[in-house]
């Protein structure tokens, strides 16, 4: 196995976008008869909504704050855009700005628009409403008994934030139920660790993403090389994408480029050409042997589904688990002169094989449903729990004694150890699509082991 440290190929891009007022020609026959007539359609649509202002102005009920009803009416034009164009106030901005590098007080979810439902991508792990048992796919129907239908995303945000120790009640509603739950959250810091890595076996880590942050790629490469240098050597490794809700699209570029040494690792296409580029990977850097299984579950989304497409295009990892999330359109965020920000969606991304995951997600190589576990308190009884045992020949009554010398002593584990060893023990028990990508790369090292002594024929 070779390894060898990469350079970092991306800088920081500032992406800078001139917005000017157009002006028009007093020659109109000169100008394309579409662009005149889409300018006159403009130019009568916004007579309208200047009307209607006016009326509203003079003859509502009460007096009306023009500064607010301007702002709704630009959340109500980038509503009916599509889920993920939003503006935000400065202090809305503010907050955008602090997820990336910070933390934040809330409940810990990633929330959009599906259907017209307040609609959760994925609990953050480790976060009160992960704890409370929020499922990606649950949807909040109620935030504190008001209804969230018509409820921006922003609007919903600033409702579910605040500060630590406060109590948020939501109302969810989750497929295959027979009524709605209301579920009290205390909110809480949400950290920003974005790599979390164990051992599952010797020679077998893992690594999960939470989300994509500024430091994720060296979180994530502090976490490998650690387990490099600590030996044994890998023989794979689970890389766990389930619940990620994406993130900064560089971080994902850079994950990606970690075990891709050349090709396409996205390519993203917009209206105007300045929002089309083509991302590759480097050869500079590690170059890893060991297989690697991804998981991913219904909460892929976005920078996590352009890792999880990258490895599976290049054939460089089996993709394991639900088929994901489909949010294959990139964001632009764009500073308002007041403070404010313009979330604008400006181009779809494809994977190296040029397929648009938009609205359709990645389809695993191996599909394994995720486990679904309702928020019931109630627990089952004893005799539920029991699990069936079967007779072996060591139950027997005077049964022989093996017969081979007792193999030496293992060494016996601390306290740490042992629990570390029943914590991991207890996972791959409960979680399927874990224990499956295990059971993989250890079929993938036997497999590789009996091609290596000629055992079977393959040519």
């Amino acid at each position: 196995m070779k390894y060898r440290k990469k350079r970092s190929f991306l800088p920081k891009i500032l992406i800078v976008l001139a917005i000017s007022i157009p002006i028009f020609s007093i020659f109109l026959w000169e100008q394309p008869q579409g662009v005149c007539a889409r300018t006159e359609d403009t130019y009568k649509n916004l007579e309208a909504f200047s009307n209607v202002l006016s009326i509203v102005q003079q003859n509502y009920v009460e007096e009306v704050d023009t500064k607010e009803v301007i702002q709704g009416a630009i959340k109500g034009m980038l509503s009916v855009l599509d889920p993920h164009s939003s503006y935000m106030n400065p202090d809305a901005f503010k907050e955008l700005q602090v997820e990336t590098k910070g933390s934040f007080g809330g409940i810990g979810i990633e929330i959009t628009l599906k259907d017209n439902f307040l609609t959760v991508v994925s609990p953050i792990e480790g976060t009160p409403a992960y704890k409370q048992g929020i499922k990606a796919g649950d949807r909040i129907v109620k935030i504190e008994d008001e209804p969230t239908k018509d409820m921006t995303l922003m609007e919903a945000v600033k409702r579910l934030r605040g500060p630590k120790g406060t109590k948020v009640t939501i109302s969810i509603y989750r497929e295959g139920w027979t009524e709605i739950k209301d579920v009290e959250i205390v909110r809480d810091v949400i950290p920003i660790h974005s790599v979390k890595s164990k051992l599952l076996e010797p020679g077998y880590p893992y690594i999960r993403i939470i989300n994509f942050q500024a430091e994720t790629t060296n979180d994530f490469d502090k976490a490998l090389q650690g387990f490099i240098k600590e030996g044994p050597p890998i023989k794979g490794l689970v890389l766990d994408l389930r619940n990620d809700p994406g993130g900064l699209l560089d971080q994902a570029i850079k994950i990606s480029d970690i075990f891709l040494d050349k090709g396409v690792i996205v390519s993203t296409k917009g209206r105007i050409k300045e929002q089309n580029h083509v991302y590759k990977a480097h050869d500079e850097g590690h170059h890893y042997t060991f297989p690697i299984v991804v998981l991913v579950n219904e909460g892929t989304a976005s920078a996590s589904e352009i890792v999880a497409g990258a490895l599976k295009d290049h054939k460089k990892a089996l993709i394991l688990g639900a088929q994901t999330f489909g949010k294959g359109s990139v964001q632009t965020i764009i500073p308002m002169s007041n403070g404010a920000g313009l979330r604008l969606t400006t181009a779809r991304y494809y994977t190296p094989n040029g397929t648009s995951i938009q609205a359709t997600g990645i389809t695993p190589d191996i599909l394994v449903p995720t486990q679904i576990e309702h928020m019931d308190d109630t627990k089952k009884n004893d005799k539920d729990e029991e699990k069936p045992r079967f007779l072996r020949e060591k139950d027997l009554k005077h049964h022989i004694l093996n017969g081979s010398k007792p193999k030496k002593k293992i060494k016996k584990l601390n306290t740490k150890e042992e629990s570390a060893e029943r914590e991991i023990k207890e996972t791959l028990e409960k979680d399927q699509q874990l224990r499956t990508g295990l059971m993989l790369l250890k079929g993938l090292n036997v497999f590789d082991g009996l091609k290596s002594s000629n055992k079977i024929g393959i040519k």
